[in-house]
C-alpha cells in the first residue's frame, strides 16, 4: 500500500512493476504513480529536461496561441497568464504580448520566480508538465489559488485511457514521467475544487475556476472526502 500522492488516500495498491520501478493506481482518484523510491535526483532531472527544451518549443507555443484565442472568445480585454512549469522561447512570449496579453513564466528549475506564485492570472499554461509532478496534489492546490475566478487552466498531458495496455504504454517508460491521469482523476478533482471540467480528451483538459458566488470549495476539501 502506498499514499497517493494527489487525494492522500492510504489504500492504492501495485498496478504494475518492471525493472526500475513499482506504480500503484489510487481507489479513489485514479490516479497512477510510480514509487518515490524510483525518483530520479533533481540533478539527473534537470538534464534530461534540458536535452528536451528545443523538442517542446514548436507544440508548446501551438498549445499556449490555440488556449489565447479561445480566451478571447470569452473576453476582449487584455489577459495576464502564466507559462507553469516550462519556458517558453521569446518568441512564444512575443506573439503573445502581440495579441495585447502579459505572459509571466515560472519553472523550478529554469526560471524559479516565486514572486510571480503569489499573484492570480486570468489564464495558466501547462504544456507537458503534469505528468512530472511528484507531489500533484501540491502543485494542483497552488494553481488552484494562482487562478482568478472565472480564469482558465489548460494542461497538456497524455491521458491513460487503457489500463490494460498499460504495460506496452511507451509514455510510462520516461522516468521523469511519475504521475499519469484518467479521464477520471479530472473529473474527481474538479468536483473537488467545484471547478468546472470544459474538456478531457486527446491529451487537452481544459478547467475553468468559477467566478465569484459560484466557487463553492477550497483545494483543502481534496482532505476532507
Amino acid at each position: 500500500m502506498r499514499r497517493c500522492p494527489l487525494c492522500h488516500n492510504q489504500h492504492s495498491s501495485v498496478f504494475h512493476q518492471d525493472r526500475k520501478r513499482n506504480m500503484y493506481l489510487c481507489d479513489r482518484c485514479q490516479l497512477v504513480f510510480s514509487d518515490a523510491n524510483s525518483h530520479l535526483p533533481p540533478p539527473v532531472e534537470k538534464r534530461r529536461y534540458q536535452q528536451q527544451v528545443a523538442k517542446n518549443q514548436k507544440p508548446l507555443k501551438q498549445f499556449l496561441m490555440s488556449l489565447i484565442l479561445q480566451c478571447e472568445q470569452q473576453s476582449t480585454d487584455p489577459l495576464i497568464g502564466l507559462n507553469f512549469g516550462r519556458v517558453a522561447e521569446p518568441d512564444t512570449v512575443l506573439s503573445v504580448e502581440s495579441h495585447r496579453h502579459t505572459l509571466y513564466q515560472y519553472d523550478p528549475y529554469f526560471a524559479a520566480n516565486h514572486d510571480l506564485l503569489k499573484r492570480q492570472y486570468d489564464f495558466i499554461c501547462c504544456y507537458r508538465v503534469f505528468e512530472h509532478f511528484r507531489f500533484p496534489f501540491k502543485e494542483w492546490s497552488l494553481l488552484g489559488k494562482l487562478l482568478k475566478p472565472g480564469a482558465w487552466l489548460a494542461i497538456s498531458t497524455k491521458l491513460l485511457t487503457e489500463l490494460s495496455a498499460f504495460d506496452r504504454w511507451h509514455h510510462k517508460n520516461n522516468l521523469t514521467h511519475v504521475s499519469f491521469y484518467q479521464h477520471s482523476t479530472f473529473e474527481f478533482l474538479a468536483q473537488q475544487a467545484g471547478f468546472k471540467l470544459l474538456f478531457a480528451a486527446n491529451d487537452l483538459i481544459l478547467v475553468q475556476k468559477p467566478s465569484g458566488s459560484d466557487i463553492k470549495r477550497d483545494q483543502s476539501s481534496l482532505d476532507d472526502v
